[in-house]
Protein backbone atom coordinates (compact mmCIF):
# COMPACT_ATOMS: atom_id res chain seq x y z
CA UNK A 1 0.00 0.00 0.00
CA UNK A 2 1.02 3.76 -0.24
CA UNK A 3 1.52 5.11 2.93
CA UNK A 4 0.40 8.50 2.94
CA UNK A 5 1.17 11.20 6.11
CA UNK A 6 -2.07 9.85 8.49
CA UNK A 7 -1.60 6.50 7.66
CA UNK A 8 2.48 6.29 8.49
CA UNK A 9 1.09 8.30 11.79
CA UNK A 10 -0.94 5.24 12.27
CA UNK A 11 1.70 2.67 11.46
CA UNK A 12 4.01 4.63 13.76
CA UNK A 13 1.56 4.55 17.18
CA UNK A 14 0.33 0.85 15.93
CA UNK A 15 4.38 -0.73 15.68
CA UNK A 16 5.46 1.85 18.78
CA UNK A 17 2.75 -0.13 21.14
CA UNK A 18 3.92 -3.28 19.74
CA UNK A 19 7.61 -2.77 19.97
CA UNK A 20 7.12 -1.77 24.11
CA UNK A 21 5.37 -5.00 23.88
CA UNK A 22 8.14 -7.20 22.41
CA UNK A 23 10.61 -4.89 20.01
CA UNK A 24 12.23 -8.06 18.73
CA UNK A 25 9.36 -9.55 17.49
CA UNK A 26 7.89 -5.84 15.44
CA UNK A 27 11.61 -5.87 14.22
CA UNK A 28 11.67 -9.09 13.15
CA UNK A 29 8.24 -9.24 11.48
CA UNK A 30 8.59 -5.78 9.58
CA UNK A 31 11.35 -7.30 8.47
CA UNK A 32 10.21 -10.65 6.91
CA UNK A 33 7.11 -8.53 5.66
CA UNK A 34 9.35 -6.50 3.87
CA UNK A 35 11.93 -9.25 2.92
CA UNK A 36 9.18 -11.34 1.02
CA UNK A 37 7.62 -8.48 -0.49
CA UNK A 38 4.27 -8.57 1.29
CA UNK A 39 4.33 -5.05 2.19
CA UNK A 40 6.13 -2.10 1.13
CA UNK A 41 6.80 -0.46 4.01
CA UNK A 42 7.40 3.63 4.65
CA UNK A 43 10.86 5.00 2.88
CA UNK A 44 13.60 4.76 5.65
CA UNK A 45 12.38 1.76 6.99
CA UNK A 46 14.25 -0.64 4.22
CA UNK A 47 16.69 -1.33 6.25
CA UNK A 48 14.81 -3.56 7.99
CA UNK A 49 14.59 -5.77 5.14
CA UNK A 50 18.24 -6.86 5.64
CA UNK A 51 19.26 -10.48 5.93
CA UNK A 52 21.18 -9.59 8.86
CA UNK A 53 18.57 -7.42 10.53
CA UNK A 54 16.20 -9.90 10.57
CA UNK A 55 18.63 -13.26 11.54
CA UNK A 56 19.60 -10.91 14.77
CA UNK A 57 15.80 -9.82 15.46
CA UNK A 58 14.64 -13.40 15.26
CA UNK A 59 17.41 -14.68 17.59
CA UNK A 60 16.83 -12.05 19.97
CA UNK A 61 13.17 -13.07 19.76
CA UNK A 62 13.86 -16.65 20.33
CA UNK A 63 15.93 -16.16 22.99
CA UNK A 64 13.43 -13.51 24.52
CA UNK A 65 10.78 -16.00 24.01
CA UNK A 66 11.93 -18.56 26.83
CA UNK A 67 13.78 -15.53 28.90
CA UNK A 68 10.44 -13.56 29.14
CA UNK A 69 8.82 -16.62 30.39
CA UNK A 70 11.20 -17.76 33.75
CA UNK A 71 9.88 -16.32 36.62
CA UNK A 72 11.98 -13.46 38.24
CA UNK A 73 14.58 -13.28 35.87
CA UNK A 74 11.66 -12.07 33.35
CA UNK A 75 11.71 -8.67 35.36
CA UNK A 76 15.60 -8.33 35.34
CA UNK A 77 15.01 -8.83 31.68
CA UNK A 78 12.37 -6.27 31.03
CA UNK A 79 14.28 -3.48 33.09
CA UNK A 80 17.20 -4.10 31.30
CA UNK A 81 15.09 -4.06 28.38
CA UNK A 82 13.76 0.00 28.87
CA UNK A 83 17.02 0.71 27.67
CA UNK A 84 16.28 -0.80 24.00
CA UNK A 85 12.50 -0.84 23.20
CA UNK A 86 12.17 3.00 23.81
CA UNK A 87 15.06 4.38 21.95
CA UNK A 88 13.98 1.38 19.07
CA UNK A 89 10.59 2.65 19.10
CA UNK A 90 11.91 6.20 18.70
CA UNK A 91 14.18 5.19 15.87
CA UNK A 92 11.38 3.35 14.26
CA UNK A 93 9.04 6.55 14.36
CA UNK A 94 11.69 8.97 13.31
CA UNK A 95 12.50 6.63 9.97
CA UNK A 96 9.41 5.93 8.69
CA UNK A 97 8.51 9.76 8.84
CA UNK A 98 12.13 10.08 6.31
CA UNK A 99 9.87 11.65 3.85
CA UNK A 100 7.78 14.46 6.37
CA UNK A 101 9.45 17.43 7.62
CA UNK A 102 11.57 17.09 9.61
CA UNK A 103 9.40 18.50 12.82
CA UNK A 104 7.11 15.48 11.90
CA UNK A 105 10.37 13.53 11.98
CA UNK A 106 10.71 15.08 15.53
CA UNK A 107 7.06 14.31 16.53
CA UNK A 108 6.90 11.22 15.19
CA UNK A 109 10.28 10.25 17.05
CA UNK A 110 8.54 11.69 20.41
CA UNK A 111 5.09 9.70 19.62
CA UNK A 112 6.85 6.43 19.14
CA UNK A 113 9.26 6.68 22.44
CA UNK A 114 6.16 7.85 24.38
CA UNK A 115 3.98 4.87 23.16
CA UNK A 116 6.42 2.25 23.79
CA UNK A 117 7.91 3.43 27.45
CA UNK A 118 3.82 3.60 28.58
CA UNK A 119 3.25 -0.30 26.94
CA UNK A 120 6.62 -1.25 28.11
CA UNK A 121 6.11 0.60 31.60
CA UNK A 122 2.87 -1.19 31.84
CA UNK A 123 3.97 -5.00 30.67
CA UNK A 124 6.86 -4.57 33.44
CA UNK A 125 4.45 -3.35 35.82
CA UNK A 126 1.89 -6.55 35.37
CA UNK A 127 4.81 -8.95 35.76
CA UNK A 128 5.96 -7.59 39.03
CA UNK A 129 2.61 -8.15 40.03
CA UNK A 130 2.44 -11.70 38.21
CA UNK A 131 5.46 -13.18 38.99
CA UNK A 132 4.55 -13.47 43.00
CA UNK A 133 2.49 -16.01 42.17
CA UNK A 134 3.44 -19.47 42.99
CA UNK A 135 2.22 -21.59 39.83
CA UNK A 136 4.30 -20.59 36.28
CA UNK A 137 1.02 -20.64 34.27
CA UNK A 138 -0.01 -17.48 34.49
CA UNK A 139 2.99 -15.51 33.85
CA UNK A 140 3.92 -18.01 30.42
CA UNK A 141 0.37 -17.38 29.39
CA UNK A 142 0.81 -13.46 30.01
CA UNK A 143 4.44 -13.64 27.85
CA UNK A 144 2.93 -15.39 25.20
CA UNK A 145 -0.05 -13.22 24.99
CA UNK A 146 2.20 -10.09 24.17
CA UNK A 147 4.40 -12.37 22.12
CA UNK A 148 1.06 -13.03 19.79
CA UNK A 149 -0.24 -9.49 20.35
CA UNK A 150 3.26 -7.37 19.20
CA UNK A 151 3.25 -9.71 15.93
CA UNK A 152 -0.20 -9.33 15.53
CA UNK A 153 -0.22 -5.83 15.94
CA UNK A 154 2.76 -5.09 13.45
CA UNK A 155 1.14 -7.66 10.82
CA UNK A 156 -1.95 -5.58 11.47
CA UNK A 157 -0.05 -2.05 11.29
CA UNK A 158 1.23 -2.64 7.46
CA UNK A 159 -1.73 -3.97 6.20
CA UNK A 160 -4.20 -1.66 7.61
CA UNK A 161 -2.70 0.73 9.61
CA UNK A 162 -6.01 2.71 10.66
CA UNK A 163 -7.54 0.09 12.13
CA UNK A 164 -4.12 -1.25 14.20
CA UNK A 165 -3.93 2.67 15.11
CA UNK A 166 -7.13 2.46 16.34
CA UNK A 167 -6.29 -0.53 18.51
CA UNK A 168 -3.03 0.66 19.76
CA UNK A 169 -5.02 3.78 20.76
CA UNK A 170 -7.49 1.92 22.90
CA UNK A 171 -4.91 0.13 24.51
CA UNK A 172 -3.10 3.08 25.26
CA UNK A 173 -6.17 4.65 26.84
CA UNK A 174 -7.08 1.87 29.10
CA UNK A 175 -3.10 1.48 30.48
CA UNK A 176 -3.71 5.27 31.16
CA UNK A 177 -6.83 4.89 32.82
CA UNK A 178 -5.27 1.49 34.72
CA UNK A 179 -2.44 3.29 36.17
CA UNK A 180 -3.71 4.83 39.07
CA UNK A 181 -4.98 0.52 40.02
CA UNK A 182 -1.35 -0.96 39.04
CA UNK A 183 0.23 1.49 41.12
CA UNK A 184 -1.77 0.12 44.56
CA UNK A 185 -1.67 -2.94 43.44
CA UNK A 186 1.95 -2.76 43.38
CA UNK A 187 1.80 -0.41 46.54
CA UNK A 188 0.00 -3.30 48.30
CA UNK A 189 2.49 -6.34 47.10
CA UNK A 190 5.57 -3.97 48.00
CA UNK A 191 3.54 -3.78 51.94
CA UNK A 192 2.78 -7.40 52.10
CA UNK A 193 6.28 -8.50 50.50
CA UNK A 194 8.57 -5.88 52.84
CA UNK A 195 6.05 -4.76 55.54
CA UNK A 196 5.92 -7.63 57.57
CA UNK A 197 9.11 -7.91 58.89
CA UNK A 198 9.30 -4.59 61.02
CA UNK A 199 9.62 -5.25 64.67
CA UNK A 200 6.86 -4.29 67.15
CA UNK A 201 6.64 -1.16 68.92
Amino acid sequence: MNFTPSSIVALVVAASFAAGLNVYATVATLGLLAHFHWVALPGGLESLQNPWVIFVASLLFAVEVFADKIPAFDLFWNAAHTFIRIPVAALIGYQAASNLSPEMKLLAAALGASIAALAHTSKTAARALVTPSPEPVSNIALSAGEDVAAISLTWLATHHPYVAGSIATVGIVVLLLSLRWISVRLKRLGQRMFGGAQPAQ
